[in-house]
C-alpha cells in the first residue's frame, strides 16, 4: 500500500505504472480497489476505468465502454473504439487537463495487452493486477509490486478482527493455528472467517471439521499434489466447508451444484438469465433427485447436509428461479461468489481459484456433463433477435470462457450449437472479421474431429463461406458454396434443411456476383422444391420468396416488386412477429422500390417508420439500422436536397466506419454514394478524388472481379467527364469497361 501511495504523491516524477503480482488469493484486486478508492477521494483523478482483463477481448471490450460514455465511440466496434479511448489518454497537459488512473484487474497473459497498454502521461497512472511475474510486465515506466502471502501476525490480526466485528472472540492460539493450516492465504482466511460467523462453530471445532475434509479430499482428488496456484490442500477443504455451509441456507441443497455451474463460465460476469433459465433450474433438479435417490456419481461429494428441522425437501417439488437466485444469495453471504442483481449482464462474478477447485472436485464425467448443461443454459438464454449489445458481448464472453474449460465435451457427441450461434452473433453485431475468424477455427476443429463429411463439418463449412460473402469475397462465397453443395447432395440428399440452405446462399452469391438471370433461376427452383418439402409458410420459404421479389426489383420490374413485397409483408405479419428480422426486412424492400418506382415521398415516409421501429427493436448500432439510414440519405438526395444528402451521408460514413470498420462492404457502398451526391451537389472533383481513393481500396479488399469494381470505374470516368467538361483538372486513369453514366439520380 505504502508503494502505490509513494507513486501517486510522486507526481510526474514517479513510475507511471504499478503491477501487482502474486498467487491467486493474495488480495490483488482488493488492493487495487483500495488504493483506486483513495485516489477518487481524494480528487487524484478526473477518469477511473476498471477493466478486467482476464482476456484480450475483455480489455478491449471496456476500453470501448469507456470510449463511449466519454467519447460517445459505438462499443460495437470494440478496437476501433478502444483506439480511440488509448489516442484521448495520450493528450497532452492544457487548460482542459483531464487526470485518468486505468486498472487492469488480473491480467492473465501478458501478450494479450499488446498493443493495449495505457500510454505514459504525466497525467495519468496505470495499475495492474496478476499471477504472472513475466519480464514483458516490467520494464521502463512500470514497477513491479510483488504481494505475497499474509505474515503469521497479519493472519491473525485479520481472522481476530474479522471475528470482532461480529462479537466474536477466539483465543489467538486457535487463530494462529488456523492461519498456519490455511497458508496464510488471505482468500482461505476470509473463507474460514465467513463460515465461523456464519455457522456459530468455534475456531477448534473448525480446525476437527478441514482436517476431516481435507483427508476425504486427498483421497478424492486424482491429483492432490497438483493444485491450482500452488495452494495447499486445506484451501479445497475451506471451500468444501463453505460451499457445504452454504447448501444448509435455503433454499437448502442448491448452492453446491449452482457454484458449479457458474464454474464452468466467465468469471468477470455471468448473466442473472444464465443462471436462472430452464437448463440451469434442471441441472439443479437432477442433483436434488439424485441425492434423493442415494445415486453414488462418479466422483463422491460429501452427503448433503441436512436443512434445520422441519424444512422443506426440495427434491419432491420443482426448483423456480427464485429458488436459482436464493442459491446464489447464499454462495454470496458465505463469500464464494459476488452476486450484484442490479447489473443482471454480469450478476455474478466468482474468483478464478474457486472455478478452478469447483471443477477439480469433479470427475471427468460430470465435468463434461456439466459443460453441455452450461452451453444449453447460454442457448437458451440467448435472445434470437440482439436487441440488447452489452448482454450479447457478455454472452459471448462467457461461451469462450466455456470452451476454455470444456476441451472436448462441446463437441461429444456432436458440435454443440452454442459455437455456431456465438460465430452468428459476431457476425450479426457487425464483427464479420471476428465471425470469419471464429467460422474458420470451427471448421478445422470439426473436420479435425468428424471428418469431413460430418454435417456439423459441413455446416461449419458453410456458415465459413457465408461470412466470407458478407465480407465482399463474393466470387469465394460463391466457389466455395458450389463445392459445398455437392456434398451436401452426395452426403445429406437434395432434401435435407442444410442442402437447401446452401441452395439458398449459393443463388444469393451468384446474384451479388452479377448474374442475375442465374440466380433468379436458382431461386424459382429452390422455392418450388421449398414448397414441396416444408411447405409455404416455413420462415426459409418466406426467405426464398424475399429474394425472388428482391431480383425481380432488380431486373427493372418495380411494380411487380412492390406487388410481390406487399404480399409478402402481409404474409410475415401474419405467420411471424411484427417485430421478426424477417417482417423488417420486407419492410425495407418494399419501401426501396418504393422509391426506385418514383414514389420518393411514400419510401421516406416508410424507412423514417421503420428507422423508428429498427432502433426500438435492434439498436442505432445494428447494421439493418444503419441500412435503413443509407436509404433515407439516398433518397434525401433524390427528393432534390443534394447538399443535405452530402450532409446526412458524411454523418453516415462516420458511424459506418466505428460500427462496421473501413473494410466492411456497407462502409465502402456508402464512400461510393457520398462520393456520387458531392458530383451532384456541383462538386466533380471532389467525387473524382473521393471515387479514385476507393477504387484502390475496393480493388485491394474486394479483388478486381467484384461487381463494384465496375460500377466504381464508371462512376470515376463520369465524374472525371463532368469535372474537365467545366475546366476542372483532375488526375486521369484507365477508362472505366462499362459505357452506362452513373448519376445517382439514375441508382
Amino acid at each position: 500500500m505504502r508503494e502505490l501511495e509513494r507513486a501517486l504523491d510522486g507526481g510526474g516524477t514517479a513510475v507511471l505504472c504499478q503491477v501487482l503480482s502474486g498467487m491467486g488469493g493474495v488480495g490483488k484486486t482488493q488492493l487495487a480497489a483500495h488504493h483506486a478508492r483513495r485516489v477518487l477521494a481524494a480528487g487524484g483523478v478526473d477518469l477511473l476505468v476498471w477493466a478486467t482483463a482476464a482476456t484480450r477481448e475483455a480489455v478491449v471490450a471496456a476500453y470501448a465502454q469507456a470510449a463511449a460514455g466519454i467519447l460517445y465511440s459505438d462499443p460495437d466496434l470494440p478496437e476501433t473504439a478502444a483506439r480511440e479511448f488509448l489516442a484521448w489518454l495520450e493528450h497532452r497537459p492544457g487548460p482542459e487537463q483531464r487526470r485518468w488512473m486505468v486498472v487492469l484487474d488480473d491480467v492473465a497473459d501478458p501478450a494479450d495487452l499488446r498493443g493495449l497498454w495505457p500510454p505514459a502521461s504525466p497525467l495519468g497512472r496505470t495499475l495492474v493486477t496478476t499471477r504472472r511475474r513475466d519480464a514483458a510486465l516490467t520494464g521502463p515506466g512500470r514497477s513491479l509490486v510483488p504481494v505475497g502471502l499474509f505474515r503469521p501476525v497479519e493472519a491473525r490480526a485479520y481472522l481476530a478482527a474479522s471475528l470482532a466485528a461480529r462479537g466474536r472472540h477466539e483465543p489467538e492460539d486457535e487463530l494462529s493455528a488456523l492461519a498456519g493450516e490455511l497458508g496464510y492465504l488471505p482468500l482461505a482466511l476470509s473463507q474460514a472467517a465467513a463460515y465461523l460467523i456464519d455457522s456459530g462453530l468455534d475456531c477448534a471445532a473448525y480446525r476437527a471439521l478441514l482436517a476431516d475434509r481435507a483427508r476425504d479430499l486427498a483421497d478424492a482428488l486424482p491429483d492432490a499434489g497438483a493444485l491450482p496456484d500452488d495452494q495447499a490442500a486445506p484451501l479445497d477443504a475451506a471451500w468444501s466447508l463453505s460451499a457445504d455451509r452454504a447448501d444448509r441456507l435455503r433454499p437448502y441443497g442448491l448452492a453446491r451444484p449452482m457454484l458449479r455451474l457458474a464454474a464452468m463460465l466467465d468469471p468477470n460476469g455471468i448473466p442473472a438469465s444464465v443462471l436462472t433459465c430452464g437448463p440451469a433450474l434442471t441441472h439443479l433438479a437432477d442433483h436434488l433427485a439424485d441425492r434423493a435417490a442415494g445415486q453414488a456419481p462418479e466422483q463422491a461429494d460429501p452427503p448433503d447436509p441436512p436443512g434445520p428441522p422441519g424444512s422443506p425437501n426440495l427434491s419432491t417439488r420443482r426448483v423456480t428461479a427464485e429458488d436459482a437466485v436464493g442459491a446464489l444469495r447464499a454462495l454470496h453471504r458465505l463469500s464464494l461468489i459476488d452476486h450484484s442483481p442490479g447489473t443482471p449482464r454480469r450478476a455474478v462474478r466468482v474468483h478464478q481459484l474457486i472455478q478452478r477447485i469447483a471443477r477439480d472436485s469433479l470427475g471427468p464425467g460430470r465435468r463434461d456433463a456439466l459443460a453441455r448443461t452450461a452451453a444449453d443454459a447460454l442457448m437458451a438464454a440467448w435472445p434470437e433477435v440482439e436487441r440488447d449489445t452489452a448482454l450479447a458481448q457478455a454472452l459471448r464472453a462467457n461461451t469462450d470462457a466455456l470452451a476454455r474449460y470444456a476441451g472436448e465435451a462441446l463437441y461429444r457427441p456432436e458440435t454443440h450449437p452454442l459455437l455456431f450461434r456465438s460465430g452468428r452473433s459476431l457476425g450479426n453485431a457487425g464483427q464479420v472479421a471476428a465471425a470469419l475468424v471464429h467460422f474458420q477455427h470451427l471448421a478445422d476443429s470439426v473436420g479435425a474431429r468428424f471428418g469431413p463429411d460430418h454435417p456439423d463439418t459441413l455446416n461449419a463449412r458453410h456458415r465459413l463461406a457465408h461470412w466470407h460473402g458478407m465480407a465482399g469475397k463474393v466470387e469465394y462465397a460463391q466457389t466455395a458454396l458450389t463445392g459445398i453443395l455437392a456434398d451436401y447432395l452426395r452426403v445429406l440428399g437434395p432434401d435435407h434443411p442444410g442442402t437447401l440452405g446452401v441452395r439458398h446462399n449459393l443463388a444469393r452469391w451468384r446474384g451479388a456476383a452479377g448474374d442475375t438471370t442465374g440466380a433468379r433461376s436458382a431461386f424459382a427452383e429452390l422455392f418450388t422444391d421449398r414448397l414441396r418439402i416444408i411447405g409455404p409458410d416455413h420462415p426459409d420459404t418466406l426467405a426464398t420468396r424475399h429474394e425472388l421479389a428482391r431480383l425481380r426489383g432488380r431486373t427493372g420490374d418495380h411494380a411487380g416488386a412492390i406487388a410481390t413485397f406487399t404480399d409478402l409483408l402481409a404474409d410475415c405479419l401474419r405467420l411471424l412477429d411484427p417485430d421478426h428480422p424477417r417482417t423488417l426486412a420486407a419492410r425495407h424492400e418494399l419501401a426501396r422500390w418504393r422509391g426506385a418506382s418514383g414514389d420518393i415521398s411514400g419510401a421516406r415516409a416508410a424507412f423514417a417508420e421503420l428507422l423508428t421501429d429498427r432502433l426500438r427493436i435492434i439498436g442505432p448500432d445494428h447494421p439493418d439500422t444503419l441500412a435503413t439510414r443509407h436509404e433515407l440519405a439516398h433518397l434525401r438526395g433524390k427528393a432534390g436536397d443534394r447538399a443535405g444528402a452530402v450532409d446526412t451521408f458524411t454523418g453516415l460514413l462516420t458511424d459506418y466506419l466505428t460500427v462496421l470498420g473501413p473494410d466492411h462492404p456497407g462502409t465502402l457502398g456508402v464512400r461510393h454514394n457520398l462520393a456520387r451526391w458531392r458530383g451532384a451537389a456541383g462538386d466533380p472533383a471532389a467525387a473524382v478524388a473521393a471515387l479514385t481513393g476507393l477504387l484502390t481500396d475496393r480493388l485491394q479488399i474486394l479483388g478486381p472481379h467484384h461487381p463494384s469494381i465496375a460500377a466504381t470505374r464508371t462512376d470515376l470516368a463520369y465524374w472525371r467527364g463532368r469535372a474537365e467538361a467545366d475546366g476542372l483538372r483532375v488526375p486521369r486513369q484507365p477508362p472505366a469497361p462499362r459505357a452506362e453514366a452513373r448519376d445517382p439520380d439514375s441508382r
